[in-house]
């Protein structure tokens, strides 16, 4: 199903909601009612819901175009670099979207409710549209030279600004909306629109690389003004889904809480001081971060990007045959997102997220170790028997973390060790003797070491004589359109391992809207929500996938930067067992705080 397809089903599922009854028009009315009897909605309260919606699909649409195309903008605005350089700045610039998101939620918040929902949607879809076409106008690097990286920075920075804003207001505009019982099941409607954002982008690059073909799409296709590029055209159409949702926006009306406590005059004067200025809400704002969101954060970005990235750049899969295994997984497993969310209205928040936090920490290294057997067998082999070595002064051999890519290594222990990180030959390091000079050895052949340009082309050869695979390996999974991935065996398996880590996305993220909403008083509802939010999936998530890379380029060992996520997730399992409270039944439009 399509992201066209998914809308329909939204539309339907909240069509059928709405008209369980049109008796009720104000969320106060349904405050009061039992949490046992579903608060209906009127036709206009489903109506905003859906544009809320279908509004936030686009703008994770553009928020993700970035990511989905890293490689290659790597290639354009970062070309000054080395490959294995120019891979984690083309992370880290996309990183830079998510660690100003807090402080966009910091602005934003503080606007939605000091003015209200409404208005603050409007500025942050204007804010993420521009940002994102001016990204399909920007010259590479060979055209302007260092401008062109630093202006890409800065409308990540942007974006990263606009989506501060405009996930908590998604989440909070639902919720308040929603009827008493079913705010789990509403929100997950907004849970969705993260990952249908993501499949819309790599709907149309898939359709572009198809279309135009591998190298126009890259490089070669013109455009105008000496752009080139059919990479860029994503970029430029989002003005297109920028007008759709500016009109979107304009049709919405206000949530009825904050309109209700406008008119009563009980809305905070100062939501950021009494938000994080009072320690009864502070204290909440912290444990929702580590008892709930961390947790989340790195368990969606392992299972969408970082199987992505980890496709792609360890397991040398080419980019379309990667970009479609992951869509079919999201396509298949996005349904997960409705299933627990509704879960969580009947047996709790926090079982269902801390039980996907938990089971997703102690499956990750056999789902990795399992996608690497499937989707390139002839390498998951030699990595458990080719024998690389390198043997080396300790004195000589520094460390090899450079999450942020502005270290330069000089020694040739470390240049070597570099060079198997950025082919993904797995390595042990091995202490010689003070003095010693530097030897690799591949099965106890020495593989000579002079400089870094030769020892590239003489471990490269060396490698595959002892079993690596070639570029061009026939047991290496590769499909060549998009439906084609149905009709073969080794893909579909692929699909399905993908597909489980999706559903462990669904498990943690489709409920934790509600949770958060629920877990603080209208009046300061909108800012206290977002900060949490952002900071866990903004820095724990959002740098995820340059410091995972890192860790396994630092160890020689691929499957060591599952160690990131997993920690995290175990870390949120134990918090959130002890401190979490149970927020499923609260009454959202009386609740004054603890």
């Amino acid at each position: 199903m399509g992201p066209s397809g998914m809308r329909s089903v939204v539309c339907h599922q909240l069509v059928i909601a709405g008209n369980v009854s049109k008796g009720m028009t104000t969320m106060s009315v349904a405050g009061n009612m039992s949490a046992g009897t579903p608060a209906p909605m009127t036709k206009e309260e489903k109506r905003v819901i859906l544009a809320s919606s279908l509004g936030t699909i686009f703008e994770w649409y553009d928020f993700y175009l970035y990511g989905s195309l890293a490689a290659i903008i790597g290639a354009q605005f970062f070309s000054a670099f080395d490959v294995n350089t120019r891979n984690i700045f083309a992370l880290l610039a996309f990183a830079a979207g998510f660690l100003v998101r807090p402080f966009g939620a910091l602005v934003f918040g503080r606007l939605g409710d000091l003015v209200g929902r409404k208005y603050t949607f409007l500025v942050t879809i204007l804010i993420m549209g521009t940002s994102t076409f001016l990204v399909g106008l920007l010259p590479s690097y060979a055209q302007i030279g260092w401008i062109a990286p630093v202006v890409l920075i800065v409308l990540r920075m942007l974006q990263g600004l606009a989506l501060g804003g405009e996930y908590g207001g998604a989440a909070v505009y639902v919720a308040e909306h929603a009827p008493v019982g079913r705010r789990g099941f509403y929100t997950a409607w907004i849970q969705t629109t993260a990952t249908l954002g993501l499949l819309l982008s790599l709907f149309v690059i898939v359709g572009l690389r198809l279309w135009v073909g591998e190298k126009n799409f890259q490089t070669d296709l013109p455009l105008f003004f000496g752009l080139q590029g059919g990479w860029r055209i994503p970029f430029l159409g989002s003005i297109l889904l920028l007008l759709i949702s500016v009109w979107i926006r304009l049709q919405m009306q206000e949530s009825p809480a904050f309109k209700k406590m406008k008119e009563e005059g009980t809305h905070s004067k100062a939501p950021l001081s009494e938000a994080f200025g009072q320690w009864k809400n502070a204290k909440i704002v912290l444990i929702a971060l580590f008892g709930l969101v961390i947790g989340q954060a790195v368990v969606w970005y392992t299972g969408q990007f970082y199987a992505l990235f980890f496709l792609q750049s360890i397991l040398k899969v080419d980019l379309l045959t990667a970009n479609v295994l992951i869509a079919w997984s999201l396509i298949i497993g996005t349904g997960g997102f409705i299933f627990f969310g509704s879960l969580s209205d009947r047996i709790g928040r926090k079982p269902v997220i801390l039980a996907g936090c938990l089971i997703a920490a102690l499956t990750y290294f056999p789902i990795f170790s399992t996608l690497t057997s499937l989707a390139n067998p002839t390498y998951a082999k030699a990595i458990d028997t080719v024998k690389v070595q390198v043997a080396a002064d300790p004195a000589g051999c520094g460390s090899l973390f450079d999450p942020v890519g502005i270290r330069s290594f000089t020694s040739p222990c470390d240049v070597a060790r570099r060079v198997l990180s950025q082919q993904a030959i797995r390595y042990t390091k091995v202490d010689a003797p003070a003095g010693t000079p530097m030897k690799v050895t591949v099965n106890d052949k020495e593989v000579p070491f002079t400089n870094q340009a030769d020892f590239v082309k003489a471990i490269g050869a060396a490698s595959i004589e002892a079993g690596y695979p070639a570029a061009t390996d026939p047991a290496k999974v590769k499909i060549d359109g998009f439906f084609s991935a149905l009709a073969n065996g080794q893909a579909l398996a692929i699909i399905a391992l993908l597909t489980v880590m999706v559903l462990y996305v669904t498990a943690v993220y489709g409920p934790i809207a509600a949770a958060l909403v629920e877990f603080f008083p209208t009046r300061i509802r909108y800012t206290a929500m977002s900060l949490p939010y952002h900071i866990g999936n903004g820095w724990f998530g959002g740098l995820l996938p340059a410091t995972s890379f890192a860790i396994v380029a630092s160890t020689g060992d691929i499957y060591a930067g599952l160690w990131y996520p997993i920690g995290f997730a175990l870390m949120t399992f134990v918090i959130g067992i002890i401190f979490v409270r149970e927020t499923k039944d609260r009454d959202i439009n009386t609740y004054q705080g603890n």
